[in-house]
């Protein structure tokens, strides 16, 4: 599967210079000389902070700005800065709209090569990421990431506002939304707005009259899992797990669970010892 670099066409300009190791063509003569050093292996530009070598002198000086925190490059719509020209020509497509990198799967098309990378992998099934507590693989390095915070218990994120914390910061972002009575996620049907965009996502499908979650105990239909679990809580045969902190009652291992974080902060809640569910047996 190739990805294709830019749908943008290269200038008609004569390439008259050939490497002898591969026999790829370059415009220019400092074009070869910079790809020969691939084949030597050779990295004569050290890093003076903390070592690293580059093959190019250019790339070294590129790479500096990582420890100077130089940003030479501003955007002339917003004034964001950036360390690379490249950076800056990626941002500016939020500005114009342009995608120029198109999955030849599908025809969706990005702003960033990035972004197509990590699309492909939906065509491939590919889940290269792996958690080492229980096994489950993910697209991404940051949904791993972000997944990590279920074993652990850890939420990095506190809103400065309230002090409730959050294990990602674009659950902080929504919470936010919270205090500043922001909503970004408008139906179109009627108009109706909402700070989080899984629950307009829940609200379209009323319009659609679509219920595909149907309860076992009563065969009664639901448009989304959130609402199908809070009307199981209507049915008596729910098991009960009772907090041996403060005898608050939950319907779940999972809400128990959750709960018990409000009063441990930092110890690992899958290492504690559950009290047993009260009531009836599960459904």
């Amino acid at each position: 599967m190739n990805i294709p670099n830019s749908q943008m066409e290269l200038p008609s300009v004569a390439q008259n210079y050939e490497c002898p190791e591969c026999g790829i063509r370059f415009w220019t003569k400092s074009c070869l000389n910079n790809h020969q050093d691939v084949h030597s292996g050779e990295k004569p530009f050290t890093c003076t902070e903390c070592e690293k070598s580059f093959r190019q002198k250019q790339a070294l000086k590129k790479h500096l700005r990582t420890h100077t925190g130089e940003k030479p490059f501003a955007c002339t719509e917003c004034g964001k800065k950036f360390p690379r020209k490249y950076h800056l020509v990626i941002h500016q497509h939020s500005h114009t709209g342009v995608k120029p990198f198109m999955c030849t799967e599908c025809g969706k098309r990005f702003s960033q090569i990035s972004n197509l990378h990590n699309h492909f992998k939906i065509h491939k099934g590919e889940k290269p990421f792996s958690c080492s507590e229980c096994g489950k693989s993910f697209r991404l390095k940051i949904d791993l990431t972000r997944h990590h915070t279920v074993h652990t218990g850890e939420k990095p994120f506190t809103c400065t506002q309230c002090g409730k914390s959050f294990s990602t910061s674009s659950n902080l972002s929504s919470h936010r939304r919270l205090h500043n009575g922001e909503r970004l996620f408008t139906c179109t049907d009627c108009g109706e707005q909402f700070i989080r965009k899984y629950r307009l996502e829940e609200h379209v499908l009323i319009h659609a009259e679509y219920n595909p979650f149907t309860c076992t105990e009563c065969g009664k239909s639901f448009f989304s899992k959130r609402s199908l679990r809070l009307h199981h809580a209507t049915h008596t045969a729910l098991r009960h797990f009772p907090c041996a902190e403060c005898g608050k009652v939950l319907c779940s291992e999972k809400y128990l669970i959750k709960h018990q974080r409000t009063h441990i902060r930092g110890q690992n809640v899958r290492n504690l010892n559950l009290p047993s569910p009260v009531g009836n047996s599960a459904m």
